[in-house]
């Protein structure tokens, strides 16, 4: 059952209060979009919260032309695409270690991984800045890579943890004997049945990635390397007058997540309720 259908079964006042938190939700993207399209006098003076009354596209030439946006967008999809296949991929199998086989010290190494949720990203930047110059990884994509990996994994890999805890050992038993190996097994029966977490995980390790500020700033001096969050800040330096050609950055750097999302959407709601699922 989609949201709509559920949606015309619930009581007018359920339906009302939903539609004033849909308006809510999505005035800010709406008002990013108008944002965009104005000059300086509507967005500060005659028009700062209505539609545009004169759409100005241009101001996505002026800032895709003017502004090193291509650059900057080019290395933020690297940097998210790569860091959501490394941490996806090494904490699913990581959390299928766990939560399926036995052997020692699992449940030790486990505790250990959940400890990295309690490390607050600000304490480690100054030894992971030091790290990637020893390292000789400092103003590379690499030093803003191995950390976004690192740093999403122990979240990844308690929610991973949690689905395979829901899947039925029978499904393993007969996958065995049939003949499937431990890896045809993780492959071809487990991933598919964790598919809503793998989709739920790829849009909070890419926004995470995507939006991350204070690593990027302390470890990419160079220009070429910049990625969207970190070029924004300088360009409301460079073009301290133009707002519009502002607004259209960040609908630029905006969108990708809100396609990822508008992609992974129905998977993410399955998520709710797939433990569920499994089960019955």
């Amino acid at each position: 059952m989609t949201i709509l259908s559920r949606l015309r079964h619930r009581s007018l006042p359920s339906r009302i209060l939903m539609g004033i938190y849909a308006i809510v939700s999505i005035y800010p993207l709406f008002w990013m979009l108008s944002y965009s399209l104005k000059n300086n006098n509507e967005i500060y003076v005659t028009n700062p919260f209505g539609p545009p009354l004169h759409p100005r596209f241009e101001n996505y030439r002026t800032a895709w032309e003017s502004f090193n946006v291509p650059v900057y967008f080019l290395n933020s999809v690297i940097v998210s695409i790569v860091s959501v296949i490394g941490a996806v991929l090494l904490a699913v199998m990581f959390a299928y270690a766990v939560a399926r086989l036995r052997w020692r010290f699992r449940e030790t190494v486990r505790t250990y991984m959940i400890i990295g949720l309690f490390i607050p990203v600000q304490v480690v930047l100054l030894p992971l800045a030091v790290l990637m110059r020893d390292l000789h990884l400092q103003n590379t994509l690499l030093s803003l890579i191995v950390p976004y990996i690192a740093f999403n994994l122990s979240f990844s890999t308690m929610v991973f943890y949690g689905f395979f805890r829901t899947v039925p050992t029978e499904l393993e038993e007969s996958a065995c004997m049939d003949g499937a190996s431990l890896y045809r097994t993780f492959w071809s029966i487990m991933l598919p049945i964790v598919s809503p977490a793998l989709a739920t995980m790829v849009i909070f390790v890419f926004l995470n990635a995507w939006n991350e500020f204070p690593l990027a700033l302390i470890l990419i001096s160079s220009e070429n390397l910049k990625t969207l969050p970190l070029g924004l800040l300088f360009f409301q330096g460079q073009f301290t007058t133009d707002w519009g050609a502002m607004g259209a950055v960040m609908t630029i750097a905006s969108l990708p997540t809100i396609l990822l999302y508008a992609f992974f959407s129905e998977k993410v709601e399955s998520a709710l309720t797939v433990g569920s699922a499994v089960k019955g």
